[in-house]
């Protein structure tokens, strides 16, 4: 590693000088940032340059990161807090650190993002720790995952904004980064937004300032130079969440008057998997016979599964997909359930793996399909069902068929090759969308509008007589290989 000075704000800088104290033997990649440090305003360690950092080490089977520190204005540095982790599980990364209030000795509050590969929980994107030592340290507590802030795997950015014992006003942390919640680190890099807590981090509120709805990446925060502004600098583009740098700024009071709620409302899995699903857009509870149902626009209103667990890879085996759907759509393709992801998403040539359900009254049909690695097959109804009425479907893969069926009659069968149908990563399942909502191309429109209800996914083909009792609503059918219920009695 190395270090310079600049004594004019960055106008010139010194030469370069080697810190081969910063970089312990056995480390491999190292890295500062990719956001600002801090200096600290409290206590013996007033004055402290910090500065946060991640690495990888042990032929790069864990990795970690560290915080540096200088305490005679960058001249000298030394290695401080350091915590490291197989990249086996949970390990965080990209760190962004801030001083907390109201500690006498030098206390920090550190954020980083979860790098762990596979990320299928929807709480496990931030994790979090803290120093009661200027960095010297971390509390042997270590990093936990911040629960309670929606957000996607990238790099945030935390901001001290007030402390009550430095400027007499009421405490308060920002922190910058994606509100969207889901596990991929490209897809679910969106709506930016700025939250805050008032608690030094235990807590995070749900409600923030959205800065823009649409891709974004990388954020820093800053407190300008006129000491009342806020400034963000993050990434964003059109299809991707990088590619252009922009930079905006705003007072506390244009900041609080922009607030919004967040967290998006979530309806539950009530299986033994609660593998719950986010509602989005206007999606919203209505009728089937004496119970709810959910109810979409055809616009912008779909669920997203955030979760990827084991339970919903139904991988090689057989599966059964049952819902109840209600719709009167004269064209377009309404998607009722959609699972898809890639082989392998580092891979230069990632192959698709899906299974997915939709009716398409254009084409007078429901169609159903899977697709492996290499093998593609769909099976089709005669009708698209689209009279406004309630409709029961059951779509599965049995023994080297797929078989679709609507209101327990006829089975209509095609083949069905053999193969993984869910990747070993992340993936998505999508109810009343196609998954590249809201990107899909021009002249695409795949979203459903009408009703859906009792959505069921097993993990083997149910029989036609287990069929039935689905349809009756029974809760007792092949409960070992039930995978996921979305009953939409309830959103929250």
């Amino acid at each position: 590693m190395w270090a310079a000075q600049s004594s004019d704000d960055g106008t010139t800088w010194s030469r370069p000088a080697e810190q081969p104290q910063l970089k312990p033997a056995g480390w491999n990649w190292v890295s500062t940032g990719p956001g600002h440090g801090i200096q600290l305003a409290r206590g013996s360690h007033r004055g402290r340059l910090v500065v946060p950092g991640d690495h990888t080490a042990a032929s790069d089977t864990t990795a970690g990161i560290q915080l540096y520190y200088s305490d005679d204005g960058g001249l000298t540095w030394e290695l401080g807090a350091r915590s490291e982790a197989p990249k086996t599980g949970p390990y965080p990364a990209e760190p962004t650190v801030a001083e907390t209030a109201g500690t006498a000795d030098g206390g920090l509050y550190v954020s980083a993002r979860n790098s762990e590969d596979v990320r299928c929980a929807t709480d496990d994107h931030r994790l979090a720790a803290t120093s009661p030592d200027g960095g010297a340290a971390f509390t042997p507590a270590g990093f936990a995952p911040v629960t309670d802030l929606d957000t996607s795997p990238t790099y945030g950015s935390l901001l001290r904004l007030h402390s009550t014992d430095l400027d007499g006003r009421p405490n308060r942390l920002l922190y910058s980064g994606p509100s969207r919640l889901g596990p991929n680190p490209l897809e679910d890099r969106r709506e930016l937004a700025i939250r805050s807590s008032t608690d030094e981090g235990r807590t995070w509120q749900s409600a923030g300032t959205l800065i823009t709805p649409g891709r974004s990446g990388y954020s820093d925060l800053a407190l300008l130079a006129d000491r009342s502004s806020i400034g963000v600098v993050y990434e964003t583009a059109t299809t991707i969440p990088h590619g252009s740098v922009v930079f905006t700024s705003f007072t506390e009071a244009r900041m609080d008057a922009a607030r919004t709620e967040l967290r998006r409302p979530r309806t539950p899995d009530t299986s033994a998997h609660h593998n719950d699903a986010v509602v989005h857009g206007g999606a919203r509870l209505g009728l089937r016979a004496d119970g709810k149902a959910m109810e979409f626009d055809g616009k912008d209103d779909y669920l997203r599964l955030v979760g990827c667990t084991e339970a919903l890879r139904v991988r090689q085996q057989d599966f059964t997909v049952t819902a109840w759907f209600r719709h009167a759509a004269t064209g377009g393709g309404l998607p009722i359930v959609w699972a898809y992801g890639m082989s392998d998403a580092g891979h230069p040539n990632p192959k698709v793996r899906q299974f997915w359900l939709k009716a398409e009254p254009g084409q007078k049909r429901l169609r159903a399909a899977i697709q492996t690695d290499t093998s593609y097959a769909e099976v089709k109804t005669d009708s698209s069902y689209n009279d406004g009425a309630w409709h029961h479907v059951v779509f599965k893969r049995e023994a080297g068929r797929l078989l679709l069926s609507v209101d327990g009659g006829t089975e209509f069968s095609a083949p069905a090759p053999a193969g993984d149908i869910t990747p070993p990563g992340q993936f998505n399942i999508h109810v009343g969308a196609r998954p590249d909502f809201p990107n899909q191309a021009t002249g695409v429109k795949e979203l459903f509008n009408g009703g859906l209800d009792d959505i069921r996914l097993f993990g083997r083909a149910l029989t036609r007589a287990e069929s039935a009792k689905v349809r009756t609503g029974a809760t007792d059918v092949a409960t070992d290989q039930e995978r996921l219920r979305l009953a939409f009695e309830t959103t929250g």
